[in-house]
């Protein structure tokens, strides 16, 4: 912590502010410093818990950073979902440490379904980080989720529509078939009777169907 405060820039707060990170209990260090001090310190799980007991927000990305995905357990990734209250954390910690846990797959079926906005976003976080960094994944295991995406399209809700559309462009950005896939899908989204289902479409189609994104799909 003495290390946290050492790197606090509370002149930063306001331009994060404006990117809509909640800036309570936040020191003001970027994520780019945090992945530094990270660098310096051994990863340790007990760490990791204690640095998100404090409740500090910088503690809890560091914390994510420094835990170890083979001893996180099932009822700390529910405490720490439980205690997200700004995107950035979300999905830091969805793509540092909860992606890489044996959990994830299920948690994306579990979450989805919670009323709260960043568990329920944490789902659609947790499918875009598993469709860049899991390799090995099927692509059957990604269309598998698409009723999953279905279900949380009609969402109007800013932090969860965003994830939503997310989760299928990273998903579009896999492979041509998941491409193909993930375009009909966002067709099917289209013929949806709501509004925040068409804006997902549209955004998404707009990247997956674009010259650079089909080049880069096809070499």
């Amino acid at each position: 912590m003495n290390i946290l405060h050492e790197a606090a820039d509370p002149s930063a707060l306001s331009g994060m502010a404006r990117f809509a990170i909640v800036t309570q209990d936040r020191l003001g260090i970027s994520i780019y410093d945090l992945r530094r001090i990270a660098a310096s310190i051994p990863p340790s799980h007990t760490l990791a818990l204690e640095l998100w007991d404090t409740g500090n927000q910088e503690a809890r990305l560091l914390a994510s950073m420094l835990d170890i995905p083979a001893e996180a357990t099932e009822d700390q990734l529910e405490r720490w979902v439980a205690d997200f209250n700004s995107w950035d954390i979300c999905d830091q910690v969805c793509d540092n440490l909860f992606q890489k846990t044996p959990f994830a797959w299920r948690k994306i079926s579990e979450w989805h379904t919670r009323e709260a906005e960043f568990v329920k976003r944490a789902a659609y976080a947790l499918i875009a980080c598993k469709a860049w960094h899991d390799k090995q994944a099927p692509d059957a295991q990604f269309t598998a989720l698409f009723p999953i995406i279905k279900a949380g399209a009609a969402d109007p809700r800013n932090f969860v529509k965003k994830a939503v559309n997310w989760a299928i462009r990273n998903i579009g950005k896999r492979s041509l078939a998941l491409n193909k896939a993930a375009i009909a899908l966002s067709d099917e989204l289209l013929l949806m009777d709501d509004k925040t289902a068409r804006w997902i479409a549209r955004d998404a189609l707009r990247e997956m169907t674009s010259d650079k994104m089909q080049a880069r799909l096809r070499k």
